[in-house]
């Protein structure tokens, strides 16, 4: 028998650590589930496994200290698959684009992948001493974070098989629509490889009144960076006119 006083401190103790449980729990079990449930739209995978390899990337470590290379086992595990003439990119045109992919399932973009489109959207992070994912309370603001570190590698792999002609949506709606410093400036573009890639083009959308045009000097920069052999080439829509394109017949095919 224990003393009131043990009792009750005992009592509390027993709540707080059924709290920490519960919430555990609640955090924990719903990312999972969203992760097998898409991972399952994608047969052939082992998608249970997949879970496993993606929290060995970040599971028990400070979230500010993942980095891209933690995800290199999960790249493995899934890798991705060259889509010749119909891998798009994006930058800040995330929204349109994705848009547009539904109406034209022809062209491919890293959210539509296997590991794109599990993760869409998602939070996750683990911390030191624990054997949990939790999918709030986050840090996210280090560069080293689990989620722009799984971003910052897939935007890698995906880039690394794109083949053919490739197609990137930027937006004509800011000043500087080539951002050096953005995943598709900093990542993507430097990985385009001629032959392997043929050609590269932008497709400029401006929603409202347009801020810039294919004249941008961003675009100067966008060139500097471009692997040599790799043609370019821009086309300024408005967003009417690029709805229009994904709502076109054709099967396949650009309208730029």
């Amino acid at each position: 028998m224990c003393s009131r006083r043990t009792c009750v401190i005992l009592g509390v103790i027993g709540v707080l650590l059924g709290v920490i449980i519960t919430v555990t729990v609640v955090l924990t079990l719903p990312l999972k589930r969203t992760f097998i449930r898409r991972c399952e739209l994608f047969p052939g995978y082992d998608c249970e496994n997949l879970w496993s390899v993606f929290q060995q990337a970040y599971v028990g470590k400070d979230p500010c200290n993942v980095p891209m290379e933690a995800y290199d086992p999960l790249i493995a595990a899934a890798p991705f698959k060259p889509a010749c003439n119909r891998m798009m990119f994006w930058s800040k045109t995330k929204d349109l684009v994705q848009d547009f992919i539904k109406k034209r399932g022809c062209f491919l973009t890293l959210e539509k992948t296997l590991l794109g489109s599990v993760l869409d959207d998602l939070s996750w992070c683990g911390e030191e001493g624990s054997s949990e994912t939790f999918k709030r309370f986050c840090r996210r603001k280090c560069e080293n974070n689990p989620v722009g570190s799984f971003w910052r590698r897939a935007s890698a792999a995906f880039a690394d098989v794109a083949c053919g002609d490739v197609t990137t949506v930027l937006s004509g709606d800011i000043e500087t629509p080539f951002d050096p410093k953005s995943i598709f400036g900093s990542i993507e573009l430097k990985r385009f490889k001629s032959p392997r890639v043929r050609s590269l083009k932008i497709v400029l959308v401006s929603r409202k009144k347009a801020l810039s045009n294919c004249m941008n000097p961003s675009f100067q920069d966008l060139q500097k960076e471009l692997g040599p052999g790799i043609t370019y080439s821009c086309t300024e829509m408005t967003e009417s006119q690029f709805n229009e394109c994904s709502s076109a017949p054709e099967t396949c095919g650009p309208c730029w």
